[in-house]
């Protein structure tokens, strides 16, 4: 999958000193420089080999795990968006199976574990886990698990240095399988024709319980020895099927710390079989390399009023210096990816409208234009307004005395400090007497770059992808006005051979194989407006072709003040179903689409959002998401989708529902850059839910430069 092959990318790069972990009980000893975060079992979550620990990961971790034993093969990504809640997306091969035809039967499924209760100096951390709980049910099981750390000193040669981990737990499901004992409630057996992706909150905890247990001793910062008792009795894997043969409980293993993101290990199970895992753990907060950025200038202190008066005269105004000023101001600016829009200049005030290209942080690019003005303005100028723009929409306006700047920025608090005296509001149209940019418009600029379009989870092959080459380019004739289009060169790739899937719905995503027959294809091709209507208000109105399968028109106004923390949105849309050549044409499916939704800052970096509406197949409902969005730019999140169609006119998986990421290219490259990848990852793809993608849609550029997220970037201000 695209997810595990970036984690791989990234365990390839060298550690910096962020990398080494301090562990959960606080500074290590020598001999634990850099003792690995808590590892992880077969199923990607904390955990011994094949059963859970109580354990956490670091809050914002995100980890990869690829393991296999006795013709099982494993692939979970984990993500921790809260310190105390993980959730994670497990994708599942299982070897002669034999299940609905396939001699290799896939599954996927879900998880997620809730910390209880911290570890103490005597209290063990102590946690509650679903496995499997919105999957087919294969591997379903609830568990409470209590784990405890033990830390030993080197005190003499006859005690080694070491640290370890004891863990025990009580398990429902599988983990009630193996020397179950009482219980309450029946636990219904696994149906092979359940198709998943329900809720199976009638069994949660419900039938047989068992008591699993196992032990971690880190013998120094590269080497663990692992041993555990697993309550897994692999019913139907042993004796449904014969999938491998199951002798004893006890499972023990090695495992080896290759590098500070990247964890391998072997293993022998239930006494008959020999395992591999590799473990790559990734966090946000911990870029691989330092971003290099160039320092800024200093801030250019102005001479001394009370000593040199003169410098202080204000007469220079009535000359009108707003376009010398501009020419003076606009190169510095440039220097720095900052684009001058406009200036407007007064005895005593500043107002600086200007483009962010470079910075992922909006903070940064407001420190940069804050030094520029300071080096150009005459000495009289004390107000700076400095006023973010994109396409066309002036954002928000961030207020600072330029003698404050002066005075704080060697202070040892220094963003802290100038945030406290700063004012960010919001920003009307420029004034009247101000000067644009000179040669802004028309704007045209171009690029070339790799493309990869992955499918995933087709029962005959799970990963499918093409990849090419995108050409593209960009028109802006004036602000506000984006004449954008992209098209895609496919150089390789099986997306073609995918199934397209019989549905009880109008195909309006499933013959996504259909649009893949072809090399050289339009991916998109539009118009777009983006304007003001009135005081927190913004609009944009796009036409054209908005992706491989659709086009039309799409409307859209956002209510979004510069210092709220909600947000609401509604958009229209008249979508027409576009030929499978992807050229000008378009098939004979049209549709009207909408969405009312919501936008909700939670803080701590979490996102929710709520769409109601209809959708590409006329089915109405609602799409609910929650995203932890970094100051980085690092974003994690799901969402799933409810709607009047029924679980049996949607097929497999029930609903819509999935896990989507965003990962900044300044994080890999530690170069600043506002350019970012990532992939959205269903367990599958049907046509319940399926919405529209528009480009340049209005809410996440806005919210990037209102009052929460520049003060969550502040700390960036001073670099």
């Amino acid at each position: 999958m695209l997810a595990a092959a970036a984690a791989i990318c990234m365990a390839a790069l060298p550690g910096t000193a962020q990398d080494a972990p301090q562990g959960q009980d606080g500074p290590t000893t020598p001999h634990f420089r850099t003792l690995p975060q808590p590892s992880l079992n077969f199923y990607g979550v904390p955990g011994v080999i094949d059963m859970p620990s109580g354990e956490m990961l670091p809050d914002g971790q995100f980890t990869t795990t690829v393991s296999y034993f006795g013709g099982q093969g494993r692939y979970t990504l984990t993500f921790q968006p809260t310190p105390w809640m993980s959730a994670s997306f497990r994708y599942n091969s299982i070897s002669n199976w034999n299940l609905n035809g396939f001699p290799t039967y896939y599954d996927r499924g879900f998880d997620v574990r809730f910390r209880l209760a911290q570890e103490g100096r005597y209290r063990p951390q102590i946690t509650l886990g679903l496995q499997d709980f919105a999957g087919t049910g294969i591997y379903a099981a609830e568990y409470l698990v209590a784990t405890k750390t033990f830390q030993t000193p080197p005190m003499g040669a006859s005690r080694l240095p070491g640290r370890l981990k004891l863990s025990a737990g009580l398990g429902w499901g599988r983990l009630g399988s193996f020397g179950s004992f009482g219980g309450f409630g029946n636990r219904p057996p696994y149906d092979p024709a359940n198709t998943g992706g329900q809720l199976s909150y009638d069994q949660w905890f419900r039938g047989p319980m068992a008591l699993f247990g196992g032990l971690e001793w880190q013998v120094d910062e590269k080497w663990a020895l692992k041993l555990e008792y697993s309550s897994d009795d692999y019913v139907t894997e042993t004796r449904t099927t014969s999938v491998f043969r199951k002798k004893s409980p006890v499972n023990f293993g090695v495992e080896w710390q290759a590098s500070p993101r990247t964890r391998l290990g072997a293993y022998y199970l239930y006494g008959s079989e020999f395992g591999l895992s590799a473990q790559i753990q990734l966090n946000p907060k911990q870029p691989p390399m330092p971003m290099t950025v160039p320092a800024p200038q200093p801030v250019a202190v102005r001479p001394d009023r009370a000593t040199n008066p003169e410098a202080w005269n204000t007469s220079w105004a009535e000359a009108k210096p707003a376009p010398l000023l501009r020419s003076l101001l606009g190169p510095i600016l440039k220097d720095d990816g900052l684009v001058l829009e406009s200036l407007d200049v007064s005895a005593a005030r500043a107002e600086l409208r200007f483009r962010n290209t470079r910075y992922m942080s909006n903070a940064i690019a407001i420190g940069r234009a804050a030094r520029a003005l300071a080096r150009v303005m005459p000495p009289s100028v004390e107000t700076f307004d400095l006023v973010l723009v994109s396409r066309g929409l002036s954002l928000s306006r961030v207020t600072l005395r330029r003698s404050d700047l002066e005075a704080l920025e060697f202070d040892p608090e220094a963003p802290e400090a100038i945030l406290a005296v700063a004012g960010i509001g919001a920003a009307g149209p420029p004034a009247e007497t101000a000067v644009f940019g000179r040669e802004l418009y028309p704007d045209f600029s171009w690029s070339v770059a790799p493309y990869f379009a992955p499918a995933y989870f087709d029962p005959q092959q799970p990963v499918r992808i093409d990849v090419g080459l995108d050409f593209g380019a960009t028109y802006q004739p004036a602000p506000g006005w984006v004449i954008s289009g992209r098209v895609f060169q496919r150089l390789a790739g099986n997306l073609k051979d995918g199934r397209v899937s019989t549905s009880a719905l109008p195909p309006v995503r499933t013959d996504q194989a259909l649009y893949a027959q072809y090399g050289t294809t339009l991916n998109n091709l539009y118009v777009a407006r983006y304007w003001q209507p009135g005081e927190d208000l913004y609009a944009r109105v796009t036409a054209g072709y908005f992706e491989y399968g659709y086009g039309g028109l799409s409307t859209e106004l956002l209510w979004k003040p510069v210092n709220s923390l909600l947000g609401l949105g509604v958009e229209l849309n008249y979508a027409l179903k576009r030929d499978y050549n992807q050229r000008l044409g378009f098939r004979d499916y049209r549709v009207f689409t909408g969405h009312a939704s919501a936008y909700m800052d939670f803080g701590n970096g979490l996102h929710g959002q709520v769409d109601v509406g209809r959708y590409l197949a006329g089915d109405v409902g609602a799409t609910f998401a929650m995203d932890r969005i970094f100051a980085n730019g690092w974003s994690v999140g799901a969402f799933f989708t409810l709607t009047n169609v029924s679980a049996a006119e949607f097929g497999e998986g029930s609903f819509d529902k999935g896990i989507r990421f965003s990962m900044p290219l300044g994080w890999f490259l530690g170069k600043p850059s506002r350019k970012s990848m990532g992939t959205v990852i269903r367990p599958i793809q049907r046509d319940g839910g399926a919405r529209l993608t528009v480009p340049g849609r209005l809410y996440g550029e806005v919210r990037k430069a209102h009052q929460k997220a520049l003060t969550d970037q502040w700390a960036g201000f001073w670099e």
